[in-house]
């Protein structure tokens, strides 16, 4: 894998957030461990007062944002290596999310891993992701397809359902 695009500022591991253009307690990621042209791994460690805590741990769906997350994070340490700020991309869907366990539990880190399978100049993406355990087992992984506009009037277009 070609790292080319990691900024030489980039101390690793470091805060995730700077990447994510996630605000008020959004960002779920904890931290970025590695990140290259095509691939990021980050790390959480869930916690009972997390925004998606409940008694039982961390719903096995919110795995998916998990991976979102980290797709954004990519993009935002590319934004950032180019002098920009991180912008906002979306979440078109997924295919196959498959998790292991119906809770993640607390105090236990996951590893994110995403690779990314295409670009397209449209800013449409495409991404194979997973989450590990502490002793490297897959606990989740899925497709996820993402988009991100362009330009600002782009974005303001799509969020008053005009196209160009």
């Amino acid at each position: 894998m070609n790292d080319s695009l990691i900024p030489a500022r980039l101390d690793l591991p470091c805060d995730i957030a700077p990447y994510v253009p996630h605000r008020l307690g959004m960002c779920l990621l904890d931290t970025l461990l590695a990140v290259g042209d095509e691939h990021l791994h980050a790390r959480v460690v869930p916690q009972p007062d997390d925004l998606f805590a409940t008694p039982d741990g961390i719903p096995g769906w919110v795995g998916l944002e998990w991976l979102a997350q980290a797709v954004a994070a990519w993009a935002g340490v590319q934004s950032v290596t180019s002098g920009d700020t991180p912008k906002i991309g979306f979440l078109l869907g997924t295919r196959r999310y498959q998790c292991q366990q119906p809770f993640f539990n607390f105090d236990q880190p996951i590893r994110i891993e995403v690779e990314l399978d295409f670009r397209a100049d449209n800013g449409l993406g495409a991404f194979q992701g997973r989450l590990l355990d502490a002793q490297q087992q897959l606990i989740a992984n899925a497709t996820l397809n993402v988009f991100q506009p362009d330009t600002q009037q782009a974005l303001e277009m799509m969020q008053q359902g005009k196209t160009q």
